[in-house]
């Protein structure tokens, strides 16, 4: 015998308490960047709801901090291999106030609501097309994150995701806030703003593949330059955040379309008879 006695319910009676206690514990480094996470999306609906022009570049801040947040849980819990169903859970639903709730209030509130009171016409319709947007924006944060729980990344491993990831789709309204800071007051403009926001949302729910930067050998040795580069792109941020981070989202969002356009071009390509 090994020593330990089977209970009533079969289960050794000496690792039953250690089994349970691992069943319940959670891992804190990985929780606890989650939940920063979720309090920078929630600081941000907050300072979105105060209305004033340095609240929605707060916001937008807290959605950019709320993006290094997510990528370091999901860094931390691969390089600790402490990912468990439940973080990933848990993940997902912060993700959903960060990256879904936080920025399509910030849309919405930046964009078009000033045009609530306006006279019947375009700017009326503006706003009511404005809520619209902003909740179609939620619905598709929520569905891409649920499809990526199911499915997981693309088909052959783990360097492209399926659709825009929601971190990047947020980013890209906060960096665009907060490159520009005042709030949007002509009916045109805000018309092209809710265009963006419904293409990022499209995007989420699409098959376009992005890259994801996981097969970064980030524990590894590196050539001494790419410290240097890494050391520039951080010191580019601090001192022209509202340039860099813009140029960095649309660069992001405008690769995958690019490289899924050239894809169907050249499997059109092959499959066209000679």
């Amino acid at each position: 015998m090994n020593g330990f006695e089977p209970n009533e319910n079969g289960i050794a009676a000496g690792l039953e308490p250690e089994n349970r206690r691992r069943r319940r514990g959670v891992y804190l480094l990985p929780g606890f960047l989650t939940v920063a996470n979720m309090l920078c999306g929630f600081y941000a609906v907050l300072s979105t709801f105060e209305g004033g022009h340095s609240d929605f570049d707060k916001a937008a801040k807290a959605i950019g901090f709320a993006v290094l947040f997510d990528s370091l849980d999901g860094f931390v819990a691969r390089a600790t291999r402490t990912s468990t169903d439940f973080g990933k859970q848990f993940d997902s639903l912060a993700d959903v106030i960060s990256f879904g709730v936080a920025p399509a209030f910030l849309a919405y509130a930046w964009g078009v609501r000033m045009f609530m009171q306006g006279d019947p016409g375009p700017a009326r319709h503006v706003y009511q097309l404005g809520w619209l947007v902003s909740f179609a924006f939620v619905i598709c944060c929520a569905w891409r994150l649920a499809r990526f729980n199911v499915h997981g990344m693309a088909p052959g491993g783990s360097r492209y995701f399926v659709g825009m990831p929601t971190p990047a789709a947020a980013g890209m309204i906060a960096a665009t806030v907060h490159a520009r800071k005042m709030p949007l007051d002509d009916w045109r403009w805000a018309v092209a703003w809710l265009a963006l926001v419904a293409a990022l949302a499209a995007l989420m729910t699409s098959t376009v593949r992005y890259y994801s930067f996981k097969d970064i050998p980030w524990t590894r040795r590196q050539p001494s330059l790419a410290l240097v580069v890494i050391g520039l792109l951080v010191w580019s941020i601090v001192v022209y955040s509202e340039e860099v981070l813009l140029l960095l989202a649309g660069t992001y969002a405008a690769a995958g379309v690019s490289l899924h356009v050239v894809r169907l071009v050249r499997h059109r390509m092959v499959s066209r008879p000679a």
